[in-house]
């Protein structure tokens, strides 16, 4: 398990009051922290990188929240794909002889179309 900043320490890390963290929170559902029995908010280093990456997409880009929250959805989808991908070419070299080519010219396809997908919405 990695390092856990409370809301103070992760406000004062990036430059923005708690409040604008609580925020957030409501705006972004991939912004989930960790909570205390007492509920006191507990970020790791993924949510900091993910909260900088807010950051930078709303004060520095100019982006509103629906614009960032969709950039980001966008993100997590191309990632999924890419994951996907890499799994079925994974699965195709690893599959043993000629019973594995059924399924697997099936998924080389449906990777080939979400690929193109992708490229096309310009990703």
């Amino acid at each position: 398990m990695g390092r856990r900043y409370r809301i103070g320490q992760a406000s004062e890390m990036l430059g923005l009051n708690s409040s604008v963290l609580r925020f957030w929170e409501t705006e972004f559902p991939q912004l989930e922290p960790l909570r205390t029995r007492k509920g006191q908010r507990l970020y790791s280093d993924e949510t900091l990188a993910l909260l900088e990456r807010i950051r930078v997409m709303l004060h520095e880009e100019g982006l509103t929240i629906e614009g960032a929250r969709k950039r980001l959805e966008s993100q997590e989808a191309d990632a999924q794909v890419d994951a996907q991908a890499e799994a079925v070419g994974e699965a195709r070299l690893d599959a043993p002889g000629e019973g594995a080519t059924q399924g697997t010219d099936l998924k080389r396809e449906m990777v080939e179309e979400l690929l193109a997908l992708k490229r096309l919405l310009g990703k």
